[in-house]
C-alpha cells in the first residue's frame, strides 16, 4: 500500500527538462527555460530565490548556484510561464517538487523572465537523464566533463594536446563519441573550449572498439562550450548498442601562434599580438583583458552595450585564443583611454575580426566606465605544475620554487634573488594564475620553504613580463651564479588579484606647453634636486635657465589604488624644498632628436602623490598636507602642475629644430600595474629659439 502511495504521488510530479538560453556573458548563466508538454517555457521571478536557484543549477550538473537575476536580464524568453511563485528549500531533486502556483498557473509578462548564474564546477559523478525521449534534441548537452585523449604517441608527448579522442564523461565513466553524425562545427566548438581558435582535418587510424556515449551531438559552431549545443539523436537506441558503420570521434586542433611549436624555438617565449587591428589591456594572465581596437590610427575601447558571449568569442579566435570563457562589461578589468570606437556590436560567430561585426557607430552616452573585456579558454600548458610559492600567510604570498630537471631527475630549488625585481614576478603571478604581482622580495628569511628544495637551481632570470613562464625569461641556464646563495636569500612574490594602471592625459600636455626664462638664484632647490642640465654646475648665479614648461595630468584608470612601494617610515625629506618624497624617480622627462638621441632630460619625484580630483561618485583618498598618506585611488587623478619646481626640461643648450618629447610614468616598475604600455606618453615638438608647440601627443610607444 504504501509503495503504490508513493508511486501515485510521482507521478503526479510533472516531467521537465531545463536549459540556460538568452544573452549569456558566460556558458553556465542564462533564462531559465523548462519544457514541459511538448514547449518551451520560462520562469517567473516572483519569489524566486537562491534556493531556486540552487536547485535549478543541479539539476543542470552545477555544483551549486551563484546568484539569480530578476526582471529578463537575459532577454524576454517566448512561450508560456510555466512556474511562478516557486518556493524552494534547495534541496529538491528537480524544480518540479517545489511548491509554486502550479504549472502554467502564473500573472507574470516576460519581462518578469528569471535567470540564474551557476558555478563552474560540475557535479562529481553526474549523469544526464533524459525524461524526454522524443524532443532531446531541444536539450542542452549536460555532462560531468569533457577532454581530449591523445591516441597517437606522438601527440601524447605533445603540450598542449591538440588531437585525439573526444570523451564525454557521464555517470562518472569517460565515454567517446561516435562520429556518424559528427560535423566540423562540432569540432570547432571543442577546439575552442580548449582555447584552440581552430580546426584541421586528421588523418584517420584504426581503433580499438571503444565504449560509446549515448547520445550524438548537435553544434552551431558558434557556441563558446559544449554545453551551450544541442544533444543529437539517441544512439543507444540503434542495433548493439555501437557507432554503425562509424569511429569514435577524433579532433585535430589549430593552435594559437602563441601556442604553436616552432622548429627552431619551441614554444614561443613571450606573448606576441596576433592581430594588428585587436588587441586586450588590463589582464592578469594571458587571454584575458580589456578589449581595444585601432581605428584611424587611435586605440579606443568597445562599448558593453549588447556584449555577449558571441561577440568576445570572435574577438578570443581572433588572437590566436579559443573561445570566450567570460564577456566582461562595465569596465571590470580596468578602463581604456581615447574614443569608445564601437558600440552595440553583433556578431555570427563566424567573422574573423571583430570589425567585421555590425556595430553601432554612434557611442553616444558611453563612457568608458562601460568598457568590454573578455576572458579566452587558453590551451592547458602545464605552467602551474613547475612552480610553487612556500612559506607565506597564504596561497598568494611565498618563497618562489621551481620544479626543475636535474641529473635526469626532477627536482624542487629556489630563484637567486639577484636582480628579482617586478617584472619577474608578475611572470610568476601569472604562471600561477595569481593575478598581479603586489611585491617582489629579495630576502625570504621570514617565509620558511621546503628544507629539500633550498638549493638554488636558477640565477639570472630577466623578464621582459610579457612571458607566460618563468622558464621563457632570461637565465644562466645550467651556469649558475648566485653569491648571495639561496636559503634566506631566495627570491619571493606576494600577488594580488587587481593592481593600479598609471594613464597620462595627453591633452593636458598638449595644452598647457609653454617656455620660461628662469635666473639661476630662483632655481636653487631645483638644482639640489638635480633638475637642471650638467651645464648649470658652471653658471653664475644670474645666468638665465631656459624650461620647457607642462603640466601632467596622472590618472589610476586600474582596479586598485596606485600607493608608492616605500612605508611612510622610510620617505626622503628634502630640506630645502620642505615636503616627503615618496617616490624618488616618478616620472622621466626626455627630449629626443628624431632620429632617437637623447639631447635633453628631466625627471620628477613624488614629493606629493594624491587625489586632485576624481570621477564623479568617488571620494578622495589621498592627500598629502600633514604627512598624510600618499596614493592615487581608482578613478581619480594627480595634476602636477607646470609652476611647480621640477615639472620642466631645461632646453638652455638645445639648439632650435624638430624634436619628440616623451614622459614616462613609473619608470622603474617600482609599483606594479596592470598595464605598463600606457605608461609612455609622446608628443611632437618644435623650438624655434623663440617659442616652442607641442603637438600629436599620444599614449603608447607607436
Amino acid at each position: 500500500l504504501k509503495q503504490s502511495f508513493f508511486f501515485s504521488i510521482f507521478s503526479l510530479i510533472p516531467l521537465v527538462q531545463l536549459r540556460l538560453a538568452g544573452d549569456k556573458r558566460k556558458h553556465n548563466e542564462g533564462r531559465v527555460e523548462v519544457f514541459y508538454n511538448g514547449e518551451w517555457g520560462t520562469v517567473c521571478d516572483d519569489d524566486f530565490t537562491l534556493h531556486s536557484a540552487q536547485v535549478v543549477c543541479r539539476e543542470l550538473g552545477y555544483v551549486e548556484a551563484v546568484s539569480w537575476s530578476p526582471s529578463s536580464k537575459y532577454g524576454r524568453g517566448q512561450g508560456p510561464i510555466w512556474f511562478d511563485n516557486l518556493h524552494c528549500t534547495g534541496r529538491e531533486k528537480t524544480l518540479s517538487l517545489c511548491p509554486s502556483n502550479g504549472i502554467g498557473i502564473s500573472d507574470c509578462k516576460h519581462s518578469e523572465d528569471v535567470g540564474v548564474v551557476c558555478s563552474d564546477k560540475r557535479i562529481p559523478g553526474f549523469k544526464f537523464v533524459n525524461t524526454l525521449p522524443n524532443h532531446v534534441e531541444n536539450l542542452d548537452i549536460q555532462v560531468e566533463d569533457v577532454r581530449i585523449r591523445p591516441i597517437l604517441s606522438s601527440y601524447r608527448k605533445r603540450i598542449p594536446v591538440t588531437e585525439g579522442y573526444v570523451e564525454v564523461k557521464d555517470g562518472g565513466k569517460w565515454k567517446q563519441i561516435c562520429n556518424t553524425e559528427w560535423s566540423v562545427f562540432n569540432s570547432r566548438v571543442i577546439c575552442g573550449m580548449f582555447g584552440f581558435p581552430g580546426e584541421k582535418k586528421y588523418n584517420a587510424r584504426v581503433y580499438k572498439k571503444p565504449s560509446y556515449w549515448d547520445f550524438s551531438v548537435n553544434c552551431t559552431g558558434n557556441e563558446a562550450h559544449l554545453s551551450s549545443c544541442k544533444l543529437g539523436q539517441d544512439t543507444s537506441l540503434k542495433s548493439n548498442s555501437t557507432c554503425a558503420e562509424g569511429l569514435p570521434v577524433v579532433v585535430s586542433c589549430v593552435p594559437g601562434r602563441a601556442f604553436a611549436l616552432t622548429p627552431m624555438v619551441g614554444f614561443r617565449k613571450a606573448f606576441r599580438q596576433e592581430q594588428a587591428l585587436v588587441r586586450l589591456r588590463g589582464g592578469a594572465i594571458v587571454g584575458e583583458g580589456r578589449v581595444e581596437v585601432l581605428k584611424n590610427g587611435e586605440w579606443g575601447t568597445i562599448c558593453d552595450d549588447n556584449w555577449n558571449l558571441l561577440s568576445a568569442t570572435v574577438v578570443c579566435r581572433e588572437l590566436g585564443f579559443g573561445t570566450a570563457k567570460e564577456a566582461l562589461s562595465g569596465g571590470r578589468l580596468g578602463q581604456g583611454m581615447g574614443p569608445v570606437h564601437m558600440n552595440e556590436v553583433e556578431c555570427s560567430g563566424f567573422e574573423k575580426s571583430i570589425t567585421e561585426c555590425y556595430f553601432n557607430k554612434e557611442a553616444l552616452g558611453c563612457s568608458h566606465e562601460e568598457d568590454a573585456a573578455i576572458r579566452c579558454n587558453v590551451p592547458a600548458m602545464g605552467f602551474q605544475e613547475r612552480l610553487r610559492l612556500n612559506g607565506g600567510r597564504n596561497p598568494y604570498e611565498g618563497r618562489v620554487e621551481v620544479l626543475v630537471e636535474r641529473n635526469g631527475s626532477l627536482v624542487w630549488g629556489t630563484i637567486c634573488s639577484e636582480g628579482w625585481g617586478t617584472m619577474e614576478a608578475m611572470v610568476v603571478c601569472r604562471q600561477l594564475g595569481l593575478g598581479f604581482a603586489n611585491n617582489a622580495f629579495q630576502e625570504t628569511w621570514y617565509w620558511p620553504g621546503e628544507v629539500s628544495a633550498d638549493t638554488v637551481v636558477m640565477s639570472g632570470v630577466r623578464c621582459s613580463g610579457t612571458e607566460m613562464s618563468l622558464s621563457h625569461c632570461l637565465h644562466h641556464g645550467a651556469h649558475l651564479s648566485c653569491p648571495r646563495g639561496g636559503g634566506r636569500n631566495a627570491a619571493g612574490v606576494s600577488c594580488s588579484e587587481t593592481a593600479p594602471d598609471l594613464v597620462l592625459n595627453p591633452q593636458v600636455v598638449e595644452q598647457t606647453t609653454y617656455m620660461e626664462d628662469r635666473p639661476m638664484f630662483m632655481l636653487q632647490c631645483a638644482y639640489e634636486e638635480n633638475c637642471l642640465a650638467s651645464t648649470s654646475n658652471q653658471v653664475p648665479a644670474n645666468s638665465y635657465r631656459r624650461l620647457l614648461r607642462f603640466s601632467s595630468q596622472i590618472h589610476n584608470n586600474g582596479q586598485s589604488d596606485f600607493r608608492p612601494k616605500a612605508s611612510r617610515h622610510s620617505w626622503v625629506w628634502h630640506d630645502c624644498h620642505r615636503h616627503y618624497h615618496s617616490m624618488e624617480v616618478f616620472t622621466h622627462y626626455d627630449l629626443f632628436s628624431l632620429n632617437g638621441t637623447k639631447v635633453a632630460e628631466g625627471h620628477k619625484a613624488s614629493f606629493c602623490l594624491e587625489d586632485s580630483e576624481c570621477d564623479e561618485g568617488i571620494e578622495k583618498r589621498y592627500e598629502c598636507a600633514n604627512f598624510g598618506d600618499q596614493g592615487i585611488t581608482v578613478g581619480c587623478w594627480d595634476t602636477y602642475r607646470h609652476d611647480i619646481d621640477c615639472q620642466w626640461v631645461d632646453i638652455t643648450d638645445i639648439k632650435p629644430g624638430d624634436y619628440i618629447f616623451r614622459i614616462n610614468i613609473n619608470p622603474n616598475y617600482e609599483v606594479p600595474e596592470s598595464d605598463y604600455t600606457n605608461n609612455v606618453m609622446k608628443c611632437r615638438c618644435r623650438y624655434d629659439g623663440h617659442r616652442v608647440w607641442m603637438y600629436s601627443c599620444h599614449n603608447g610607444e607607436t
